[in-house]
């Protein structure tokens, strides 16, 4: 019920001590002035899309970077802001409940009564629907108190994750004008930050005066890209998984007769799987992005499973565990092709007790060889982007009775020479997106609410905030914004001989990098974690001790700091430009233009599409 948002809830002695916790600020957020440096403008990385993005975006697109700044920074032509007029804005969950998401709102708030008292910060109750109906609540000191540091989204509570429809843009251009808001901040993904994105533009090109904002918020871990290093509530969401695969782990070890089956939550991308199997070591992870690379089908991933199950019962263990990202269906060519063909019977009105009927040869046969709570499961409507309901379809239920089929085959046949395999499953996805932040969710979540409000004051439209050099400690954090449009890419899909765009510029879903150190990391010790049992228990969730400043691995090991590196370039050119001066002597320059003509010509070559290897789909 909406009476129920925004009450004080009754906490428990470890809710009532985090809520006291206050997350610290980076210097270029403390005091009431705003130092912003403005950047070059920023082009898209999918280079081949970037007229697309352009043409789609005028108002929005090739804004410049922007950098908020410490009070000591020395850039003479920073841009200071010391007047704070009263402003009025807007807050809305959009996208699905990520823990930390409470603490965006929190820093928003703080930020903004700390700039001006009288200004007015009003959540949206109910999500984009509430959005669209103007159902409102003041956040207070009062109302945000017992949400601080807290799980979940009941605040505010959520319901639809899109704003994309003409009428629903229209919706919350009415909500905005009617309600006189200076700014309109979205918390959420990748899709919710798409809309975020047409949303700004349709308000510059609409002349309405209210500026959007987006925030990365999402426990999937994959808007991910040179300005976004993670999203709050991943961290959060990886260490209570790993804390309950770890159990799995120790079960497996100490009954010795079970496999464990755990999917997990995370949709397409499998940055959860990976992550959560660099903390707990368990003997499998299928990474999604692996098998589309490979296009391994789902019997050479049965195949993969049951060799190693042979090769642990040669070592005479007959227990396991194995990691499933929940995007697995998607990433297995045939299942998806599958996907594809039911979906779009669904689009064509086809009923759910005729699509079977109406499927091509090949589908059909595949569709009958699958077991019927898997068919059962593909056939349920998609969801708002298009994407099967991962959490619906248990592929761990699936791999598991299809290895079991082989296991026994090979037993027969006398080529496997072990015990009976038994298998267990589990789905982790809800059990853990509703948890108390950890710490450093907390701190990220209340940091981006004051760059929230710092891109309020410095006029912007269509950003999206970021926060880098995150696996450093706060005070060396490095607050900024980024045009949401420049995060976009157009998808591709191959039709014949050429290859043609189709469909509208997105900020897309970042996939676990296969070059990436994090991967690396994984593959190096992959043969280890099959065969041996070096599980890893990082124990429950800490916001004090041993564990309470650690961060995500995959966080870690990569070396991400892209806002960071550009200030340096900049500075690199600067100094450049002060050398080699009208009056430098003709080696400097010769020696400056050889140098130059050498890097513009890699760099020509290396932002060509051609380079960047542009997938079809």
């Amino acid at each position: 019920m909406d009476s129920d948002y925004g009450v004080p809830r009754e906490l428990s002695a470890l809710q009532k001590d985090r809520a006291l916790y206050r997350p610290d600020l980076p210097p270029c957020l403390q005091g009431t002035m705003v130092r912003v440096e403005y950047g070059d403008a920023v082009i898209a990385a999918d280079v081949a899309g970037a007229h697309v993005i352009s043409h789609a975006f005028p108002h929005t697109y090739g804004q410049p970077l922007v950098h908020f700044l410490r009070k000591t920074a020395g850039v003479p032509d920073a841009t200071v802001i010391t007047e704070h007029p009263v402003v009025k804005v807007g807050v809305v969950f959009s996208g699905r409940q990520s823990p930390g998401g409470h603490n965006v709102i929190w820093g928003l708030h703080d930020a903004i009564k700390a700039h001006n008292p009288n200004s007015k910060l009003i959540g949206f109750l109910g999500g984009t629907d509430g959005l669209f109906a103007q159902k409102t609540l003041e956040i207070t000191d009062e109302v945000v108190s017992s949400y601080k540091n807290q799980g979940g989204y009941d605040m505010l509570g959520r319901t639809r994750d899109q704003i994309r429809t003409t009428e629903q843009v229209q919706a919350a251009m009415t909500a905005c004008q009617t309600l006189k808001l200076d700014a309109l901040v979205i918390i959420g993904g990748v899709t919710s930050n798409t809309d975020a994105a047409q949303l700004a533009e349709t308000f510059a090109e609409s002349k309405c005066s209210t500026k959007v904002v987006g925030v990365p918020v999402t426990l999937n871990g994959d808007l991910k890209n040179q300005f976004v290093e993670t999203t709050v509530g991943f961290d959060t969401i990886c260490k209570v998984n790993s804390q309950l695969i770890s159990n799995v782990c120790t079960d497996a070890l100490s009954a010795e007769k079970y496999y464990y089956f755990i999917r997990l939550m995370g949709r397409k991308a499998s940055h959860v799987a990976l992550e959560c199997a660099l903390q707990s070591h368990p003997n499998m992870v299928i990474l999604g992005e692996e098998v589309a690379a490979s296009k391994l089908t789902i019997f050479d991933i049965t195949k993969q499973i049951c060799d190693a199950v042979q090769a642990r019962a040669e070592k005479d263990k007959y227990h396991g565990v194995v990691l499933i990202p929940e995007g697995l269906v998607e990433s297995i060519p045939e299942l998806y092709a599958l996907l594809q063909e039911i979906h779009g019977l669904h689009d064509k009105g086809v009923s759910v007790e005729n699509i079977s009927s109406q499927l091509s040869p090949w589908a059909s046969a595949l569709f009958e060889f699958l077991p019927p709570f898997i068919r059962k499961q593909l056939l349920l409507h998609p969801e708002s982007d298009d994407s099967a309901q991962l959490s619906q379809i248990e592929t761990e239920k699936l791999l598991a009775q299809l290895v079991e089929t082989e296991i026994n085959r090979r037993l027969k046949e006398g080529t496997y020479k072990g015990k009976k395999f038994n298998a267990i499953c589990h789905f982790f996805g809800y059990q853990a997106r509703g948890a108390l932040p950890s710490k450093f969710d907390c701190d990220y979540a209340y940091v981006l609410g004051h760059v929230c409000y710092h891109i309020l004051a410095a006029g912007l439209n269509g950003y999206m905030a970021t926060v880098t050099n995150l696996k450093s400690p706060v005070n060396k954090w490095k607050c900024g914004a980024a045009p949401i449009t420049s995060m976009m890419t157009v998808k591709r899909w191959s039709r014949g001989p050429a290859t043609s765009q189709i469909g509208k510029p997105a900020v897309h879903m970042a996939s676990v990098d296969l070059n990436g150190k994090a991967y690396e990391l994984l593959r190096q010790n992959s043969s280890s974690f099959m065969l041996e049992d070096i599980y890893r228990n990082p124990g429950p969730l800490q916001f004090e001790g041993p564990g309470g400043e650690t961060k995500p691995i995959s966080l870690c090991v990569e070396d991400r700091d892209y806002m960071g590196r550009i200030k340096q370039l900049q500075e690199y050119l600067e100094k450049v430009k002060s050398i080699v001066m009208p009056g430098c002597s003709q080696d400097v320059l010769k020696a400056a233009l050889s140098a130059m003509a050498s890097v513009t010509e890699m760099l020509t070559i290396m932002s060509s599409p051609s380079f960047n290897g542009q997938t079809t789909i």
